[in-house]
C-alpha cells in the first residue's frame, strides 16, 4: 500500500527496524529496561540499592549506561528474577564476590578440591553440633 502526503505526493515508508548499536555504545535507561524486560523505575530503584550501578548522567539528569553497567544489570536481573535471590542477597553477593560483576550470565564459578573438602568438613562439624 502506498502512502500519500497532504499534497497527494507519494511518501516512502520509513524502515521500522532500528539501527543496531555497537556493543561498546552507551545505552539509555529505556534501551536497558526494554532489553531486560523491566520498567525504567525499576532500574532507578536498583541504582539506590546497588552502588555498583553508576550510569553517566548528562544534562537534565539523563542516564547513559556503559556496557559494563548493562552487564551488571543483566546479572542482577538474573539473580533476582531467575535464581530467586532477594535484593539483600544480591547485595551480599556483590560485596563478597567482586568478580560477579564481570562474570557472564549463567557462568558458574569453579570450586577447587580444597574448597570442597573444607566445605564438607564444616558441614560435618555443623551436623555434629546440631545433633548434640
Amino acid at each position: 500500500m502506498q502512502n500519500f502526503n497532504l499534497f497527494g505526493e507519494k511518501v516512502e515508508e520509513k524502515s521500522s527496524s532500528k539501527r543496531q548499536k555497537s556493543d561498546s555504545a552507551y545505552r539509555t535507561i529505556s534501551e536497558v529496561a526494554d532489553g531486560i524486560g523491566v520498567a525504567t523505575h525499576v532500574l532507578r530503584f536498583w541504582e539506590t540499592k546497588f552502588s555498583q550501578i553508576q550510569p553517566v548522567k548528562r544534562q537534565g539528569g539523563r542516564r547513559y549506561y556503559r556496557p559494563e553497567d548493562v552487564q551488571l544489570i543483566e546479572k542482577i536481573h538474573d539473580l533476582l528474577h531467575n535464581q530467586g535471590y532477594t535484593i539483600r542477597g544480591v547485595q551480599g553477593l556483590l560485596k563478597v564476590d567482586k568478580k560477579l560483576e564481570q562474570s557472564p550470565i549463567g557462568e558458574e564459578r569453579a570450586v577447587s578440591h580444597t574448597d570442597t573438602a573444607q566445605i564438607l568438613a564444616e558441614l560435618k562439624n555443623l551436623k555434629e553440633f546440631l545433633n548434640s
